[in-house]
């Protein structure tokens, strides 16, 4: 549905524009008269899309005045494929300006850090983590992005306590955001016996990539520790004090990192996660603003928020958020998940529109 009320608004602030790009006081304040060109061409374009839609819709109420008077057969059936070439026309054109509605978020083009952590069930958890990390690689591979791994806990199993890394490559943030969240995993787990089904969950932290004009970080604000590995890199690992630990003092987020053999690598990715979920804490405050006038049906931020049940006796998946269901369970955790990963960014766009 077109949101007219919004876009009238729009057409009395283009008139108000028009005016102001032909003030010479505007045009001789350089920053300010670039400010209002950009919103003056934004609104142009909207307005044109706006008009085609309008006309569109004029001739398909005078074609339908002439359907009903025609009596004529040939007549007829040329009116009813005009009609359809104009229905076809004015679907196109509403898609154009939902579109045009959605402001472009600049977070969307960046990078993206991914964290995820074993929830409730134990080791059923710790390998459900392995799974969608699984998943998420075959992702990155079938999107031609580039996946580096960060830093990884492993359990005894083959699991993960946690693992983050990081997917590098076009409006991959913009594409993963929505994977933020709790996701449930319903199943048999190998070492039970009774063959009853468990309950266990993983939480996904979906962060944008930070630089430094997107946070301000001095030396004052961090605490670097460094400690002996813990990990499975093997007896050359545990001998030095490779492993980071780095505290960001104002907020208390702690990111440890020690992957790497060398503590100056370990050192920059900690500092690269941290930065990371510095930008998505800042993120998250803005978001929170909004959502106390508006309750957000497509979650983005909430990680608490169960979004995603996997049931593997059913083969199935199901997104709570959309109400979407694949019972091609294999098939989504060998990577094969674009078509949830669109529908949310679809859904998430339309509430944009109508906001």
């Amino acid at each position: 549905m077109i949101p007219r009320d919004k876009l009238q608004a729009f057409e009395e602030e283009l008139e108000e524009l028009r005016t102001k790009v032909a003030d010479p006081a505007i045009i001789s304040d350089a920053r300010n008269f670039r400010t209002i060109m950009r919103r003056f061409r934004e609104l142009s374009d909207i307005s044109e899309v706006w008009l085609r839609y309008q006309s569109i819709e004029t001739q398909i109420e005078e074609a339908k005045v002439l359907l009903n008077n025609e009596s004529d057969s040939d007549m007829n059936t040329m009116i009813k494929e005009e009609l359809t070439d104009l229905a076809e026309q004015l679907e196109k054109c509403e898609l154009d300006l939902r579109e045009l509605l959605i402001p472009n978020d600049p977070m969307d083009t960046k990078n993206a850090i991914i964290e995820i952590r074993a929830g409730t069930g134990g080791e059923e958890a710790a390998l459900f983590v392995q799974d969608l990390w699984r998943m998420y690689s075959y992702y990155s591979e079938r999107m031609g992005w580039n996946l580096q791994l960060l830093d990884s806990n492993e359990t005894g199993l083959g699991g993960f306590k946690e693992i983050v890394f990081q997917l590098n490559g076009e409006n991959v943030y913009g594409m993963m955001r929505f994977e933020s969240g709790v996701h449930r995993v319903q199943r048999i787990p190998v070492t039970e016996s009774g063959g009853r089904i468990h309950t266990s969950a993983v939480s996904v932290a979906v962060l944008p990539e930070a630089d430094e004009i997107d946070v301000e970080l001095t030396d004052a604000d961090i605490r670097i520790d460094v400690y002996r590995s813990s990990g499975n890199g093997g007896q050359s690992v545990n001998t030095t004090d490779s492993a980071v630990r780095i505290t960001h003092v104002p907020t208390g987020i702690v990111v440890t990192c020690q992957d790497e053999k060398s503590q100056i690598k370990n050192k920059a990715k900690a500092m690269k996660v941290l930065m990371a979920r510095l930008l998505d804490d800042q993120i998250s405050k803005q978001e929170q603003e909004i959502s106390k006038q508006r309750r957000a049906q497509v979650s983005t931020g909430d990680r608490s928020a169960k979004i995603r049940t996997y049931n593997f006796p059913q083969s199935r998946v199901t997104d709570h958020r959309i109400n979407l269901t694949s019972y091609n369970l294999d098939g989504f955790l060998a990577g094969d998940i674009n078509e949830f990963v669109q529908s949310l960014r679809i859904a998430w766009r339309n509430e944009k529109v109508n906001e």
